[in-house]
């Protein structure tokens, strides 16, 4: 499986962006896709997952600000993200699930700054 991220940039904090992954291979193994992040100097962390039948897992910081979205064969998954802060500033990483095996695209990296 691979992915590629798209949708990283700057804005002003309030602001809204929306991330785009795209997913080729084996896509029809893929379970769960997923958006993390890593701060500088900090650990990479989920943000958001959804699995294959629409569970969908936040993290506590983004419940209520951040959508996440997929394509039903999975071969997308997007991140709406509204009313962005500082603190939401990291590299945003695309991730998906198989039953065995976990793959990474490259980040994107998205800034809030006034």
């Amino acid at each position: 499986v691979q992915l590629q991220a798209s949708g990283g940039g700057l804005v002003q904090p309030g602001g809204s962006l929306r991330l785009s992954c795209a997913s080729s291979g084996n896509i029809n193994s893929i379970r769960t896709l997923g958006w993390y992040r890593q701060a500088p100097e900090k650990e990479r962390e989920l943000v958001a997952r959804i699995s294959r039948p629409g569970g969908i897992t936040y993290a506590d910081s983004v419940k209520g600000r951040f959508t996440i979205s997929r394509d039903i064969g999975m071969k997308a998954v997007y991140l709406q993200m509204n009313t962005l802060e500082a603190g939401d500033t990291a590299v945003y990483y695309c991730r998906a699930e198989d039953s065995w095996r976990t793959f990474w695209g490259k980040g994107t990296l998205v800034t809030v700054s006034s």
